[in-house]
């Protein structure tokens, strides 16, 4: 059987439409090979989904594309140049340690970009070797799933190679190539590289190439490229409005990790919050909290404004007027978020309707959650089952108050109690993945190769609505420790 064949039959229908921009936005660059891949884990529902054939692709074929030592059919590989503002700095970046193999085109038609992750150098690498270890690839795996099962648009994780090839960090540490799927790479500091080219042709191939790829029922509009930035706001403001109501806290929300589509995409030094603190922040970099909770809300309008102004060239000739209307556009970013936030703020609580006071209702619980350092999705899980007892809340004065003020509001909508319990299950997790579980889970599989504590946890996290019985031991948060948790930039 030919090699073609092979690959043929695991399901592969790739393409490269980024490959037609002009050159200056890519490299090509084929995958380093590795020495001895081997296949530790796979996403048997994300390949039915892409049209790949599961069961092909845990084969030696399979894993050879997975590892980069074969190129499947179609593609052609190439890394991405990119820019970014790191921490408020502008810096000219690329795919330092990741392959574009290209776009797989599903059976439904929809087109998904199919990287390898640490899969060797490339010219955007800076020094660096390009590659990366199993541990953080394993976690974005778990973070990527996790997020994908609370409904938060997201990149996601198809497998993970070990290489059998150390990678040189403080310590030796096993190597390990992700492959990720996302709706694009396209980045907010794709258009800043564009921008900062000074090529306006080249910028406008690239934002025609984005509408048509992402929003093409704007392309015939009378002003796109207005739309577009329309378009890339609200994204953003219902992406952030997302995390915040989980408790998500990114860590790195450069420029560079801003994804035009509005999915989340890297998963180096974020984390869930425990207890309820705007302040919290777990990224070892982020000493002045930059990137904190409270932060993400203002952090995702800087990058906004980051981005319309890549298009002031492209909305019009008049720079003033053009300016003008990203301000106008701009001032859409905040409202934006508020509304989203707000609305799925009362999902939460059970209320389907609004009132002007809503808003003080959501502020005052919050405020009583901070300061009783109360667990923040715990808190909702037990608001959903009217169990006060299982939070730090129950018999503090104040949060009696809140609950009977809380009630009452439930009562006065026309909403049943039923309606309004079921819309609290669906919007209250009861799992997410806590830090120490998975702490836990990743030491178990990288420091004795012992993936079932993995496999459990990924289990229970693809239904965190689902609020089964076997969820429960999921729900503790982590013991009581001195040293706060932090996390690092190690995918």
């Amino acid at each position: 059987m030919t090699k073609a064949h092979d690959q043929a039959l695991t399901g592969w229908h790739l393409e490269n439409s980024y490959s037609r921009l002009p050159a200056s936005f890519f490299s090509i660059q084929k995958p380093t090979p590795v020495q001895a891949p081997k296949l530790v884990k796979f996403n048997e529902p994300l390949a039915a989904e892409l049209g790949l054939d599961a069961e092909d692709l845990q084969t030696d074929v399979g894993v050879a594309v997975f590892a980069g030592n074969e190129i499947p059919e179609g593609s052609e590989p190439l890394a991405q140049a990119y820019a970014g503002h790191q921490f408020g700095n502008l810096t000219m970046l690329g795919d330092g340690r990741a392959i574009l193999l290209g776009e797989q085109i599903t059976p439904q038609d929809e087109r998904f970009d199919i990287q390898l992750k640490g899969s060797g150098r490339t010219p955007y690498s800076r020094g660096g070797d390009g590659r990366a270890s199993l541990g953080p690839m394993l976690r974005e795996y778990i973070i990527s799933e996790a997020m994908h099962g609370l409904g938060i648009p997201t990149t996601r994780s198809l497998a993970v190679v070990s290489t059998g090839e150390p990678v040189i960090r403080e310590t030796d540490l096993p190597g390990a190539i992700l492959t990720r799927v996302a709706a694009s790479h396209i980045r907010v500091g794709t258009f800043q590289y564009a921008a900062g080219k000074g090529d306006v042709e080249a910028l406008k191939a690239l934002a025609d190439y984005t509408i048509q790829r992402h929003f093409p029922s704007i392309a015939t509009n009378d002003h796109p490229y207005l739309s577009l930035l329309q378009e890339v706001i609200k994204q953003q403001a219902s992406l952030i409005a997302k995390w915040q109501l989980v408790g998500f806290i990114h860590g790195v929300m450069n420029t560079d990790n801003m994804t035009i589509s509005g999915e989340t995409i890297d998963y180096g030094p974020c984390a869930f919050m425990n207890t309820y603190d705007p302040a919290t922040v777990f990224s070892s970099i982020d000493r002045n909290g930059r990137y904190a909770y409270a932060n993400q809300r203002p952090i995702g309008g800087w990058n906004l404004a980051r981005f319309a102004e890549t298009l002031l060239q492209l909305l019009d000739k008049d720079q003033d007027k053009a300016v003008e209307m990203a301000q106008h556009e701009m001032s859409q970013y905040m409202p934006l978020f508020q509304s989203n936030w707000l609305a799925g703020m009362r999902a939460k609580l059970g209320i389907v309707d609004e009132e002007k006071d809503d808003e003080k209702l959501v502020e005052d619980l919050l405020d009583i959650m901070e300061n009783n350092r109360a667990d923040y999705t715990n808190t909702f899980r037990a608001l959903t089952y009217n169990k006060p007892e299982d939070s730090a809340l129950f018999d503090k004065p104040e949060f009696e108050k809140w609950k009977k003020t809380w009630q009452a509001r439930r009562d006065r909508q026309q909403a049943s109690k039923e309606e309004s319990q079921t819309l609290m299950e669906n919007s209250n997790p009861a799992v997410i993945p806590r830090n120490h579980r998975v702490e836990e889970a990743l030491e178990s599989a990288v420091e004795h190769g012992d993936y079932s504590v993995m496999e459990k946890l990924l289990d229970v996290l693809s239904n965190p609505y689902g609020h089964k019985t076997e969820q429960e031991e999921y729900c503790s948060p982590p013991p009581a420790s001195s040293l706060p948790y932090k996390t690092y930039c190690g995918t």
